[in-house]
């Protein structure tokens, strides 16, 4: 067997217009594919290095962590192999088995998991129902007290999931900030689809710790890799060092993410510094695309008006299409990538989601009219 020759070359970017909502943000620039090649061959970020990755200089390693904390209004920034190695270091440095910590409904599994494998006692702020699914920032203060009365200490940590995965909702990470401050629990904004998708600044948010994901919002590729940032006063706790390595930071295990999808991150970064200008272009394509599919019988969840790029939507009538069409449940992959676009899981009809982030005017409409072409097609 030619293992090589059974990997299919991807072509999903050249050739389609892509809407999956993992992907739409996580595009890689020219720049970054050249520098990810450069960069490809084993542990090639440590050509330079003299013990610490993240402060590295003759790659710029160091100066583009300073660059970031900048950008997302915090004070010191590290790298991680991803937004949940970034969780998990907080949940792991500031707390201990047996303490309580309060997280969102819309959370992604991640979260969970990091504070399962932390062995702290999970609090969970409720959402709303059918169709919105939001999360109402004064049920945090609510939660808190909740774990006061009943364990008698307030939770040594709450996580804001600042926008979901599913719905696309954008939660008052202000809100939930100010609440966070006030109660002196220390807040964890987990940033994976809205850093470096829209503007952040986690000062004015009462932000001590923000999570993000490269592969998913800083266009970044498939790479494993995100970043921690955090407020000054953390540097000592989360960002401590080996008693026997004094350069090695623990909660990273020394180094994280080693190999070229460091250099896609930083490669990218001047382009994501600049695309999170547009945030309000990129908000009204997908308010455009939500109304114009309600048009033809699709019901888009959230909370309205959107905020964001990504978009859930239920759709019977593509359902009951699915029912009766030669390729099943498969038909509308089939049918939007004859019609140029990808991104939906093959078998998705009766609910499904997708991002326009990033996309032109013209890729817009193309993809609305691919919907209403379908719906006009099949539903009658």
């Amino acid at each position: 067997m030619n293992i090589t020759a059974d990997i299919e070359l991807r072509d999903r970017e050249e050739d389609y217009i892509n809407i999956n909502p993992l992907q739409t943000a996580g595009r890689t620039t020219v720049e970054a594919r050249k520098a990810i090649l450069s960069y490809i061959d084993g542990y090639s970020v440590c050509d330079w290095c003299k013990g610490a990755l993240c402060e590295m200089d003759k790659l710029p390693v160091k100066k583009f962590l300073d660059e970031v904390s900048a950008f997302l209004g915090m004070d010191a920034s590290i790298l991680t192999d991803g937004a949940r190695e970034a969780k998990y270091a907080v949940l792991h440095a500031i707390t201990s088995p047996g303490d309580s910590v309060v997280i969102d409904a819309n959370k992604h599994y991640t979260t969970y998991v990091a504070c399962e494998r932390a062995g702290v006692k999970i609090y969970e702020v409720a959402g709303s129902s059918h169709p919105e699914y939001g999360i109402n920032p004064d049920d945090y203060a609510k939660v808190f007290e909740q774990v006061k009365a009943e364990t008698g200490a307030l939770p040594k940590l709450a996580i804001l999931t600042h926008v979901d995965g599913s719905y696309g909702n954008v939660v008052d990470a202000k809100a939930v900030g100010r609440i966070c401050r006030d109660y002196k629990v220390p807040f964890l904004l987990n940033c994976a689809y809205s850093s470096g998708r829209m503007p952040i600044n986690g000062r004015e948010l009462y932000a001590d710790f923000i999570s993000s994901s490269g592969h998913k919002s800083w266009a970044a590729g498939g790479g494993n890799v995100g970043l921690l940032s955090i407020s000054e006063g953390w540097k000592g706790k989360v960002f401590k060092v080996s008693g026997k390595y004094k350069v090695k930071p623990l909660e990273i295990l020394g180094c994280s993410s080693r190999g070229s999808s460091t250099l896609a991150l930083m490669a990218s970064f001047p382009h994501v510094k600049e695309r999170v200008k547009n945030w309000d272009k990129e908000v009204e394509n997908a308010r455009y695309v939500a109304s114009e599919l309600e048009k033809i019988g699709l019901v888009n969840l959230g909370v309205k008006p959107r905020q964001h790029d990504v978009n859930f939507f239920e759709s019977e009538i593509l359902y009951r299409i699915s029912q009766t069409h030669k390729d099943k449940n498969f038909f509308l992959y089939k049918e939007l990538k004859d019609r140029g676009i990808i991104g939906i899981k093959a078998g998705l009809t009766k609910n499904f989601k997708l991002s326009t982030y990033g996309k032109t005017q013209e890729q817009v409409k193309h993809l609305v009219w691919a919907f209403q072409d379908i719906v006009g097609k099949f539903g009658k």
